[in-house]
C-alpha cells in the first residue's frame, strides 16, 4: 500500500514559494456584514511567515468571489473567515499593515499569511519576500457553521490524484478532488470535514504520523473548495 502510494506521490507536483499553492473558486461576492469584535480563535496570535503576491492572481477572482485587486490592502488566509480583518506585524522591523481576509492561502509548509502587493509595500518586505509576523484579529464578521478539511497534495496528473484520494478515503472516511477555478490543470487532494479547525489540524497530525508518502498537510476551510 505504502510502495503504490510513494509510487503515486512522485508525480506530484508541490507548489513553492514562487507559486501560490490556493484553492480558490468563483464564488458571488459576499453580501456586506457588519463587524464585531472577535472571538478568540487559534489564529489569534498566530507566529509564522508572510508572503505576498501579485501578477498573475491581479484581475481574477479570488476564493471570496471578489476581483483581486493587488493595490487593495487584502490578504489570504486558509481558515479566518473572509471579511476578517488582521493586523499583521514584522517582528524584525516593528512594522504594522491592517488587511482585509479576501482570499485563501499560501498553503506552503511555515507560511501563514499571503499579502497583496500594496500591504507587503507597506511592510517593507517586497525585497525580501516573506517576513515573520504576528497576527492580530481586530474584527470578523459574523459567520454560519464553518466546516474544515486537509490538504494533502497537489498533482498534475489526475490519475495520480485520484490514486491518492481513493487511499485517503478508504483510511480516513471523506476525501474529495479539487480542481481551482483560476488555474485548471492542477489537482488537490482534501480530506475529511471537521465542524472545528481543531479537529481538523488533529486529523492533519494524524495523517502526517500515519502516511509517510504524504510529507506536507494544511488545514484548509470548506468554503474555498
Amino acid at each position: 500500500m505504502r510502495q503504490a502510494l510513494a509510487v503515486a506521490i512522485a508525480g506530484m507536483v508541490l507548489l513553492c514559494g514562487c507559486h501560490r499553492h490556493r484553492v480558490s473558486q468563483a464564488l458571488a461576492p459576499p453580501a456586506p456584514a457588519r463587524t464585531a469584535p472577535a472571538a478568540p480563535t487559534a489564529e489569534s496570535g498566530e507566529t509564522g511567515l508572510a508572503s505576498w503576491y501579485g501578477h498573475p492572481y491581479h484581475g481574477r477572482a479570488s476564493a471570496s468571489g471578489e476581483i483581486y485587486d493587488m493595490e487593495q490592502m487584502t490578504a489570504a488566509h486558509r481558515t479566518l473567515e473572509f471579511g476578517t480583518m488582521v493586523r499583521v506585524h514584522d517582528l524584525d522591523n516593528d512594522k504594522s499593515v491592517d488587511v482585509r481576509i479576501n482570499d485563501r492561502g499560501p498553503f506552503v509548509d511555515g507560511r501563514i499569511i499571503d499579502l497583496s502587493h500594496a500591504a507587503a509595500r507597506a511592510m517593507g518586505m517586497i525585497g525580501p519576500g516573506i517576513a515573520r509576523v504576528r497576527l492580530e484579529i481586530l474584527s470578523a464578521p459574523a459567520a454560519d457553521q464553518a466546516h474544515f478539511g486537509v490538504q494533502v497534495g497537489a498533482f498534475r496528473n489526475k490519475e495520480n490524484a485520484e490514486h491518492l484520494r481513493r487511499a485517503m478515503a478508504a483510511k480516513y472516511g471523506r476525501a474529495r478532488l479539487v480542481e481551482r477555478a483560476d488555474e485548471p490543470g492542477f489537482w488537490h487532494v482534501v480530506v475529511g470535514m471537521e465542524s472545528t479547525q481543531e479537529g481538523a489540524s488533529a486529523l492533519a497530525d494524524r495523517i502526517q504520523g500515519e502516511d509517510r508518502a504524504v510529507t506536507t498537510a494544511f488545514v484548509v476551510r470548506l468554503d474555498s473548495v
